[in-house]
């Protein structure tokens, strides 16, 4: 590896882990198409197991050896710190080991998404990253071939994203949406049927649409607070909602995700 030692938290080297500021990260300019940041040495092995390219790393002594293992690539700089100049640059104490400045990958288009898929999830708005991290485990874990998220999402390749996601956001394809009705558009192209899971009086319940469910199916998800926007609901081909009982008319966004998910995907 090209390891260099770094003993100044001013170090320009570290500019990109200074702050770990993620959105601006996502916006700068150079590298084109911007970074992001990988936390732990195992999430760095999924990162680079997907395909995913490593700018550079940041780590003390001790995880040198478990980054040695997964760095393919002899140029990528290695910066060993001390761990007082690890939490000087992040902000925090650094406890999971190794941050690596990754390159954002080339986002495929919604042609290319969903050419070959079957499920596709749709997120949008959703404003905490840790819902949106479990929302790609549950995609992961639960069938569906790749997911879309709107322009106002929270970013799936946020640090707390990925924690939560265990890798999901790697693994899962994914891209950025434009507005409903392009979008609307593309999927009926494609030959996909838009299920809005929200509160509705002519919503049908999750197991009757399962049970005769379209060859292909987009399952939205609107956000935390309002879920779905008029928009997504005006365009949706049904409307979908998961029976409750207890006085409780709605579920957490992901848990919601996962339990349609599940049903479509069986």
């Amino acid at each position: 590896m090209h390891v260099e030692h770094v003993t100044d938290a001013g170090d320009p080297r570290l500019a990109d882990y200074r702050g770990l500021t993620d959105t601006a990260l996502r916006r700068v300019q150079e590298p084109h198409g911007g970074l992001y940041i990988a936390e732990s040495a195992k999430v760095i092995a999924r990162a680079v197991a997907a395909g995913h390219r490593p700018r550079s790393v940041m780590l003390q002594r001790r995880w040198l050896a478990g980054v040695e293992e997964i760095l393919t690539d002899s140029d990528t700089p290695v910066y060993l710190v001390p761990d007082e100049v690890a939490e000087q640059v992040t902000g925090y104490p650094v406890h999971r080991g190794a941050l690596a400045a990754m390159h954002r990958p080339v986002q495929p288009s919604l042609a290319e998404l969903v050419r070959d898929a079957n499920l596709v999830l749709i997120l949008e708005d959703l404003i905490e990253h840790s819902n949106v991290g479990s929302a790609f485990r549950a995609a992961a874990g639960l069938g569906a071939d790749a997911v879309l998220v709107s322009r106002r999402c929270a970013d799936p390749l946020y640090r707390r994203s990925v924690k939560v996601s265990m890798g999901g956001v790697f693994h899962v394809p994914w891209a950025r949406m434009g507005t409903w009705p392009d979008t609307a558009a593309e999927l009926r192209t494609a030959g996909f049927s838009i299920a809005a899971l929200a509160l509705s009086d002519d919503a049908v319940p999750l197991d009757a649409y399962a049970a005769r469910r379209p060859e292909k199916v987009a399952l939205a998800l609107g956000t935390e607070g309002s879920g779905l926007s008029d928009a997504a609901l005006r365009l949706a081909d049904q409307v979908v909602t998961i029976p409750m009982h207890g006085g409780v008319d709605s579920l957490n966004v992901a848990s919601a995700a996962a339990i349609a998910l599940w049903a479509l995907s069986r």
